[in-house]
């Protein structure tokens, strides 16, 4: 039974989030039966964005730094592929939309579809904006394919551009530093969760939460 619940503020085209993936993972993994993950995609790319090589530059450089902290992998496809071609569209609604469909279809399922949507990304270089890559992400994590397609039409729109809403709200609640944040919920208190030093070391964020937790009597 959940005793407390790690709240995420993440964006699934965040490169950031993406070092934080074996983070929150290694939580759900080992924590799981004690502490809920909420996700609120925040919407970094709020509107379509073409990447120019400017852009594309600025993300190489950031990706550079987050192998070297996290461990990270970034694949061939992606750096060679998303990355140079500048026909690439960034636009992080379509994906969050994905992760309220997902969640819509099967509450456990929202996680896995975050999880999937970044790999296909990073690692496969995948044109994640694409409803089409989107629905084949949601089978391959256990989905139904016609009915992730119903649902996500159905949130693709008004709810999940109010989701964002929710989600900076929160994030300036909390004071937070933009993508990812990291609050811990216990008792209807919330706290920020410092991070930063733990990319690579997801043990120690288990640890750093675990003693954050009430005792078990």
């Amino acid at each position: 039974m959940s005793i407390a619940t790690l709240h995420y503020i993440h964006d699934p085209l965040c490169g950031w989030c993406y070092a934080a993936q074996p983070l929150v993972s290694a939580v759900a993994e080992t924590l799981g039966n004690r502490v809920a993950l909420a996700l609120h995609g925040g919407g970094l790319f709020d509107e379509p964005r073409t990447l120019d090589p400017q852009l594309a530059e600025h993300i190489a450089h950031s990706d550079e730094r987050i192998a070297s902290l996290s461990g990270q992998p970034f694949g061939k496809p992606y750096l060679e592929g998303l990355l140079a071609e500048q026909d690439t569209v960034l636009f992080s609604l379509p994906p969050i939309a994905a992760i309220l469909a997902a969640q819509a279809l099967d509450a456990a399922q929202g996680y896995p579809m975050l999880v999937a949507i970044q790999n296909a990304h990073y690692q496969r270089g995948l044109r994640v904006v694409e409803p089409s890559v989107l629905t084949e992400l949601a089978e391959q994590i256990g989905l139904d394919g016609g009915a992730f397609e119903a649902s996500f039409a159905r949130l693709h729109g008004t709810e999940t551009l109010e989701h964002i809403e929710a989600s900076r709200r929160l994030l300036g609640s909390l004071g937070g530093q933009g993508f990812p944040t990291l609050a811990l919920e216990v008792g209807g208190r919330l706290q920020l969760l410092p991070h930063h030093h733990d990319y690579g070391r997801p043990q120690a964020f288990v640890n750093r939460i675990a003693a954050l937790l009430p005792a078990v009597h």
